[in-house]
Parts: C-alpha cells; sequence; structure tokens
C-alpha cells in the first residue's frame, strides 16, 4: 500500500457570504487609495507580486491616481514570479512598473563571504542577505517619496496581528499605509477571481506566500500560509525587515 502524498495548500473556496459583501470592501479600497494620492506629494507602492499586491495594484490603476508602483527584483525570485511581472505589461498598459536590483557587488561580496546560501545558516546572516538584496533596494526606491504603500494583512502572521491602516515610516521618517490591512485571505481572493485580475503560477502549487525561490516551498493545507517563507525559522522571526 502506497503512501499518500499530503495534501497542498489551495486557493481557497470563496462563499457566497464574501462575494456579496466584496462591493462594499471594494469601495472602501478606492477611497483609502484616493485618500492616500490627496495626502501626499509623491507615494509609491512596493509591490511583491503576491496577491494581496495584485489587488492594490489594480485598484490603483483604476483609481487613475499618481501612486508610483515598483517591486524589488532580488535575483533571487522565481521563473513563475518574473513571468508575472512581463504579463502585467500586457495587463496593465498605462502601468510602469518600476524594478528595483540589489547592489551586484554587495551581493557578489555576500556569498564570497558566507556561501551562496548562508542563509539558512542562522538568522542573522538570512537577514543580511535579506538587507542587500531588499531592505537596501528598498531604501533607494523611497529615498524621494513621502509615503508608501504595502500589502501587509493582519491575518497573515503573529507579527502583523496588531497592523493598523496608517502609521508612521520611523527609519524613513515617512508615512506608510496597509490600504488591505483589515482583509481577509477570502476577501483577497474574491476580489483577484471577480475581477479577472492575473495572479503568480505558484499559487496554483500550493504556496499561499512567495517570497525568493531558496527561502518558500508550497505548504500543507492545514499549515499556517506563511510557513513555507523562512521554513527553517521559529515563525516569531519570519520577517525580512522590510517592515520593521
Amino acid at each position: 500500500m502506497g503512501i499518500s502524498k499530503p495534501t497542498l495548500w489551495h486557493i481557497p473556496t470563496i462563499s457566497d457570504d464574501i462575494f456579496a459583501k466584496l462591493s462594499e470592501k471594494q469601495t472602501a479600497l478606492f477611497q483609502r487609495i484616493e485618500q492616500i494620492a490627496k495626502s501626499h506629494q509623491r507615494v509609491k507602492f512596493a509591490s511583491s507580486l503576491a496577491v494581496e499586491d495584485m489587488v492594490i495594484t489594480d485598484a490603483i490603476v483604476k483609481s487613475g491616481v499618481a501612486i508610483e508602483v515598483f517591486t524589488l527584483e532580488t535575483g533571487k525570485l522565481n521563473p513563475e514570479t518574473l513571468a508575472l511581472a512581463d504579463q502585467l505589461k500586457n495587463t496593465y498598459p498605462t502601468l510602469n512598473l518600476q524594478f528595483f536590483y540589489p547592489d551586484s557587488q554587495s551581493a557578489i561580496h555576500y556569498e564570497q563571504q558566507y556561501g551562496r546560501y548562508a542563509f539558512y545558516n542562522s538568522v542573522e546572516l538570512r537577514r543580511r542577505c535579506c538587507f542587500i538584496r531588499k531592505i537596501e533596494p528598498l531604501n533607494r526606491a523611497l529615498a524621494d517619496a513621502d509615503a508608501w504603500l504595502t500589502g501587509q494583512r493582519r491575518e497573515q502572521s503573529i507579527t502583523r496581528a496588531e497592523l493598523p491602516f496608517h502609521e508612521q515610516d520611523q527609519a524613513r521618517q515617512i508615512a506608510k499605509y496597509n490600504p488591505i490591512f483589515d482583509w481577509s485571505e477570502q476577501d483577497v481572493w474574491a476580489y483577484i477571481l471577480q475581477n479577472n485580475i492575473p495572479y503568480n503560477e505558484l499559487y496554483q502549487q500550493g504556496y499561499p506566500s512567495i517570497g525568493c525561490e531558496p527561502c518558500t516551498k508550497p505548504i500543507k493545507a492545514d499549515e499556517d500560509i506563511r510557513a513555507g517563507r523562512w521554513w527553517w525559522e521559529n515563525r516569531d522571526s519570519k520577517e525580512c525587515g522590510l517592515h520593521k
């Protein structure tokens, strides 16, 4: 008798009640986006191309607000993630998706000094890699902004349970907004499916949370949705530092 494979996470089935309340959620999101744009000189949205970020990108484009959208191309992204970035050019012809890359010398020096997969060895080395490939490029991306947006949600992890709509980015001394902080996973997928928005193919392969390729894996259906991110670490340390 063969051993059955564990059931992988799958895109949630959306209840009729969630779809019924989606219009109200969508209206509130558009109002938040417009409010943010009016309140600042230069607003930027850091998109990881996750489904949450696709919801916000869609709202930005449809609202016609002057919010710039960029992504951090870490050099370690899955091919499926890069394919989605290319697909957005056809889905949103007016969207100018900007790419920010890590400093090549810093990335090379890290691997020469510590090893190509040193991030598996300690939280400190993993966070150092995240700094080079994510935080430093993010700092450059936001250098001329007075506000930025994220796709974070309270439901995503224990470290985000108290996430507000508006907060102050103390490190950069600019405003920071989380427009879908109060959305559930079902809310997000309802918006994606109802509006026929493209999303990363990895979601069909059991990845509910997607980061760099060597630091992300599919999860089982009964696991926390961020269990596949830095899976070798304690769940309390599972942040790259972008939101610290």
